[in-house]
């Protein structure tokens, strides 16, 4: 579903944000991406959206290149930023459409996709409000439902639970519980090793730019807790 092959990247030519990574995401994971800030889980999500260019590799969704054929590659992915930066002057609703018109959701789809997700996080009742009155955690969940209202077949996602209160947090698990039953493929990053280890069935270990750990988090994990094999990978303990 999501190869990333050999993929290198570096913002200065000398020092590398991303350094011969090799991942593959399939069909019904729940991958989760761990590492310190600055390892390079930003640079990696945002090569793998189409965002910014990577030096070296490939990375291919569906056997599509996102080098060489991304259209392709954006009709079948839904990509969640770190900040929810959105367009302050629209209504929830406007933002809404406007994505399900960039990605041609059908009207049916398209309403029906909105009624549920909008009372599944208790947005309904705001979305005709102008996206500049919303808290943080409102944009979060609009973002959210702006990124599952066509479907995708593969969802990144950067830190996604910063900003949702413990009840978002949950459905957002169950959601992506229930859509890998449906073989959609999700890869995300966080800071919470909790959500990793009793989330996800595969997880991988950035640090400077290198992955130092991935597979099955079981194995991994084996008899400890994922937040010492964490730390003790990164010698910090």
């Amino acid at each position: 579903m999501l190869e990333i092959k050999n993929v290198s990247k570096s913002y200065d030519g000398k020092k590398m944000a991303c350094d011969s990574i090799d991942l593959v995401i399939e069909k019904g994971d729940i991958y989760g991406f761990i590492g310190h800030n600055g390892a390079g889980k930003t640079t990696l999500l945002k090569s793998i959206a189409g965002i910014i260019d990577f030096d070296k590799g490939d990375i291919l969704v569906n056997n599509h290149s996102i080098k060489t054929d991304p259209l392709e590659v954006k009709k079948i992915i839904a990509y969640i930023p770190d900040n929810p930066d959105i367009y302050d002057s629209l209504t929830g609703m406007e933002y809404l459409d406007f994505i399900a018109d960039v990605f041609d959701v059908e009207p049916s789809t398209r309403q029906r996709l909105v009624e549920k997700y909008s009372t599944m996080f208790e947005m309904s009742a705001v979305l005709s409000n102008p996206i500049s009155s919303y808290s943080h955690g409102m944009k979060q969940k609009i973002v959210i439902m702006s990124s599952l209202i066509h479907e995708p077949k593969v969802l990144l996602l950067d830190e996604p639970f910063v900003g949702l209160d413990p009840k978002a947090s949950f459905l957002l698990k169950e959601v992506f519980r229930d859509m890998c039953s449906k073989g959609v493929a999700i890869f995300f990053s966080t800071h919470v090793l909790e959500v990793v280890e009793k989330l996800c069935n595969k997880v991988a270990i950035i640090k400077q730019g290198k992955i130092i750990a991935n597979g099955d988090t079981q194995n991994i994990i084996k008899d400890e807790t994922l937040e010492h094999i964490f730390l003790e990978m990164t010698d910090e303990l």
